[in-house]
């Protein structure tokens, strides 16, 4: 293998055919053993109006090393594939290429479009898996969904059918946000809201009898055609004797009423609100109230309509300039003041929403909102589990601050409504089929909200309606969900409550929420910055692996995570380290079988910690895993690789590899070969590509590194007073090497070095251990005791267990080294004077654990010991000073 291994860590080559190969022989799929526990996930379907960026790419990643993990630990997997028709996204992306075509979709016709549609969502669904492969995520493909195909499709329609037939869903006619451009319904979570620069209008509305005006202020005097009323407060003194009367709408000659309203706020404005029932939710409300008439003055398309008069055919905010340049002609208007509001914009056009009095589909969202704010109160079976704990509040809050869900869409893409109308009675059929007399009905034009369908992903997908379906019983309720932090109420929530209500169960035991990607600066990845970046081109020059590692590190649960290429450097570097200690690794296991391997036979210190920080590393990652702690996970393990493994264990090694004794050399291979087997299961989930690689050339059962067992901690191998031996051992060799660095004395340059020991067992760790101090620290002679006659001109460096001595005469300066000393004392009194305030708490001591508590006494004592013995030397030091 190691001739095989090229000297450098090359991606391009190590990732090729593998996913072909894991694909073809099946291994991504759900386990066969029924004594299994299941374990599933859906993944969070992206939209087909694109190629995947690299929040996909984050998703994805977590997902899969959740997925993998839980395969290796001997879980019957299903991580279910699947995208969304994105309705209005996609509708738009198809319309834009028609536009660059010189047609529109009414060019087309409906058919014609649709099928357009289609073939956009092959070619775009084709590029996702190519995406999905190269990430080399672990899905089963043979059980893809999209949420227009015909099972989703079923299911949509008995949702539909269900609520409306429980007066759930309901028609009626009601303001909602309206796109223009797109030219349809949209969701209030739908609508982006910007702070923009605006303007207050001021205007006078005279009054009908003559005998004075009403000042009134509007942000938006283009809806002014549609007023069908004024309204003060009914508590405001200034107008009590002007309720029940009319003013005469400016420009348009319309008496209108005066009438009072609790929703009129005295101290703002001039106290008199223009009400305009057809064009802002708030007056609609208020026309309600009053019986007052709706009057829409805008086409679909924001352009006035004929009963704006002769402002017909205007766009809106042309109408604004024009109706403002007449009332100032008029003499009606009084002032224009600055005003910074908050406007609505469409989510996917970007167009500013206009409020829409329109005829529309709804869902009726109290009673669905109740009974998922009680499960998740509750606390039982129906929980979900939040990671992290603080979106379960946001999810709360929005539940119990929840409106009415407009859901139909004026679009030709997406699941049409089940609902007919009668051509001549007008009556409303709604049914799973259309019904007999077909020739006699006409269906509902609109299609449903993108998010009605994928909220019933998790089910829907299983072959839910079907309750008898096979993967429905097994693999539902899902395990785990992971999605980021933006689509929490759009998506998060309606999941919860749609399975509720059809299912009885919540759609996963746990939600695992990360953030957003942003640039180095911070700022959110956009096109309009410029600052987006293409996890496929981060892919071909870095590799999958570097960038899941890079991915799955980046930050903690909930938190948004930057994106550089100083951090993708370092993730290749870590994983070359890997590819060349494996290199030796393998280089020395040689031709060594898996029969061979022996790892109980007689071991050095070194052989024994090894074995100990495996296991304790094994222990902790699996337990971070376990609580999506991914970040502190991957630092472990990073230290547990570089630092341990590496720049320690495989150094100390080649000590008793180039001895004599066949015995320790077979002993210390089968561990070199044993610990980079775990250490490459435990990578796996993170890194598939290159573990799979390496592991295919260590000693193992098993045909790919996928279906491998996940490593287990091993009681009989950890050994803690090794442990301790091992800690003592690096500490004295970090101490000489790094007096020899502030001294600039080479490693090459051999030197005596001294050493004063406390007892027998620190005296007995240098004695059997003289090889590797000779190997780390180049020593001419080394002198070691519990007496030892240490010279004054000497470097000292004292740590626990040992005060040691470098007699470096000629080559340092006295005076220099006793302020060194003096540092380093002033540094150990701050940590004694620091133990000592903690355990003068008395909080603290009372509510830690005991081994907490004696821990930090134990260090208290050291740092004592140490301040003492480096104070001793000081005043030696001075006495030849």
């Amino acid at each position: 293998m190691t001739e095989q291994m090229s000297t450098k860590y090359q991606p391009q080559a190590v990732e090729d055919g593998k996913y072909k190969k894991w694909v073809e022989s099946g291994v991504f799929k759900p386990s066969e053993d029924p004594k299994a526990e299941p374990y599933s996930i859906v993944i969070p379907p992206p939209n087909v109006t694109g190629k995947l960026h690299l929040g996909h790419a984050w998703d994805v990643t977590l997902q899969d090393m959740i997925i993998r993990s839980k395969r290796m630990q001997g879980y019957d997997t299903l991580w279910l594939p699947g995208m969304d028709h994105a309705g209005i996204a996609t509708q738009a992306k198809v319309e834009q290429k028609l536009r660059g075509e010189g047609l529109s979709r009414y060019d087309l016709g409906r058919e014609k479009f649709v099928q357009q549609t289609w073939d956009w969502k092959e070619e775009y669904a084709g590029h996702i898996r190519e995406q999905w492969s190269k990430m080399g995520i672990s899905v089963d493909y043979d059980r893809e969904r999209f949420t227009l195909d015909s099972g989703l499709s079923d299911a949509v329609k008995k949702v539909f059918v269900t609520l409306y037939e429980k007066d759930l869903i309901y028609r009626g006619e009601y303001i909602i946000n309206w796109d223009p451009q797109a030219k349809t319904s949209l969701s209030d979570i739908e609508v982006i809201h910007k702070d923009l620069e605006g303007a207050f209008y001021h205007m006078n509305y005279p009054l009908a009898d003559g005998s004075g005006v009403l000042e009134v202020a509007t942000t938006r005097p283009e809806t002014l055609l549609g007023d069908t009323a004024v309204a003060v407060h009914p508590d405001d003194e200034r107008f009590q004797e002007l309720i029940g009367k009319e003013v005469i709408l400016p420009l348009v000659n319309r008496q209108i009423p005066i009438i009072a309203d609790e929703y009129v706020e005295q101290d703002f404005g001039t106290g008199v609100v223009k009400i305009t029932p057809a064009h802002d939710p708030n007056d609609f409300e208020v026309g309600n109230r009053h019986d007052l008439e709706r009057i829409n003055v805008m086409n679909d398309d924001a352009t006035m309509n004929e009963l704006a008069g002769k402002y017909a055919g205007m766009d809106r905010f042309e109408a604004r300039k024009a109706i403002v340049k007449d009332l100032e002609e008029a003499g009606l208007l009084v002032k224009i003041e600055k005003h910074v509001h908050s406007v609505g914009h469409s989510e996917r056009t970007g167009v500013v929403v206009e409020p829409r009095l329109s005829t529309q589909w709804f869902v009726k969202m109290g009673p669905l909102a109740e009974q998922a704010i009680n499960a998740q109160r509750e606390e039982g079976d129906n929980t979900v589990n939040f990671y992290p704990t603080r979106f379960n509040d946001a999810y709360l809050r929005w539940m119990e601050n929840i409106h009415d869900w407009v859901i139909s869409r004026q679009l030709w893409w997406g699941h049409q409504i089940p609902a007919w109308y009668h051509k001549e009675t007008g009556e409303v059929y709604v049914g799973m089929e259309a019904p007999a007399d077909s020739e006699n009905w006409t269906q509902d034009g609109d299609v449903l909200d993108t998010w009605f369908s994928s909220a019933l992903w998790p089910f829907s997908t299983m072959g839910w309606p079907d309750e008898e379906a096979a993967d429905f019983k097994r693999y539902f309720p899902t395990s785990t969900l992971v999605t980021g932090y933006d689509i929490l109420t759009f998506w998060v929530s309606r999941m919860m409550f749609q399975s509720l209500e059809f299912t009885g169960k919540k759609p996963f035991q746990n939600v695992l929420i990360h953030g957003l990607i942003r640039d180095s600066q911070g700022r959110k990845m956009s096109k309009s910055l410029g600052n987006g970046v293409d996890p496929m081109e981060v892919i071909e020059q870095y590799g999958a692996d570097a960038l899941r590692w890079f991915l799955a590190n980046g930050s903690a649960p909930g938190q948004d995570v930057r994106y550089s290429t100083d951090k993708m450097d370092a993730a290749w570097n870590f994983i070359n380290k890997i590819w060349n200690a494996s290199r030796y690794a393998l280089m020395n296991i040689g031709d060594l079988t898996i029969e061979e391997l022996d790892i109980t036979g007689e071991k050095t210190l070194a052989d024994k910690w090894i074995l100990t920080r495996l296991n304790q590393t094994i222990a902790k990652v699996t337990e971070l895993f376990e609580k999506f702690e991914f970040g502190e996970a991957g630092r472990l393990l990073y230290h547990f690789i570089w630092d341990d493994f590496c720049d320690w264990y495989i150094e100390m090694s080649k000590e008793t590899l180039a001895g004599e004794n066949e015995v320790a050399k077979k002993t210390t291979r089968s561990i070199l070969a044993y610990v980079l087997d775990q250490t490459l299961r435990l990578l796996h989930p993170i890194m598939p590509f290159v573990t799979e690689e390496i592991w295919q050339s260590v000693p193992h059962i098993g045909d790919s590194i996928v279906t491998a067992s996940y490593p287990v901690v091993h009681e009989e191998q950890m050994d803690e007073q090794a442990a301790e031996e091992m800690e003592f051992l690096m500490e004295f060799i970090r101490s000489v090497r790094t007096v020899r660095n502030d001294m600039n004395t080479p490693l090459s340059k051999p030197i005596n070095i001294m050493a004063k020991v406390p007892d027998v067992k620190f005296e007995a760790i240098l004695a059997e251990n003289e090889s590797y101090i000779a190997r780390f620290c180049n020593p001419e002679n080394f002198t070691f005791g519990l007496e030892i006659d240490a010279p004054n001109d000497a470097v000292t460096s004292v740590i626990t267990g040992a005060e040691i001595y470098l007699p470096l005469a000629g080559l340092i300066n006295i005076e220099d080294e006793i302020a060194r000393l003096e540092q380093e004392a002033a540094k150990l009194a701050k940590e004694v004077e620091r133990v000592e305030k903690k355990l003068a708490n008395e909080k603290f001591v009372a509510k830690a654990p005991e081994a907490v508590v004696a821990a930090e006494r134990q260090k208290g004592e050291q740092y004592q010991e140490q301040r003492l013995a480096v104070l001793d030397r000081i005043e030696t030091l001075k006495t030849i000073g």
